[in-house]
């Protein structure tokens, strides 16, 4: 596997797991757990945003020929 499938997999259940921590701050009324499920999606949101980043900058490292 490619580390751009592992990366899109990757991203696909941190993104499943948002939609189930979603759901559950739906039914929830618990003032904790509101703040837990809150909590980890934003920790998920931010490990996104860094592989997203990290991503971006080598796609770009690669296609900027190196100085000589």
């Amino acid at each position: 596997m490619s580390q751009r499938e592992s990366n899109l997999l990757w991203l696909k259940d941190i993104l499943e797991h948002m939609m189930h921590c979603q759901e559950q701050l739906e039914w929830t009324e618990d003032e904790e757990t509101v703040q837990v499920l809150t909590e980890t999606m934003l920790r998920d949101l931010e490990s996104c945003r860094r592989l997203l980043s990290e991503t971006s900058r080598r796609r770009r490292d690669w296609a900027t020929p190196a100085a000589v």
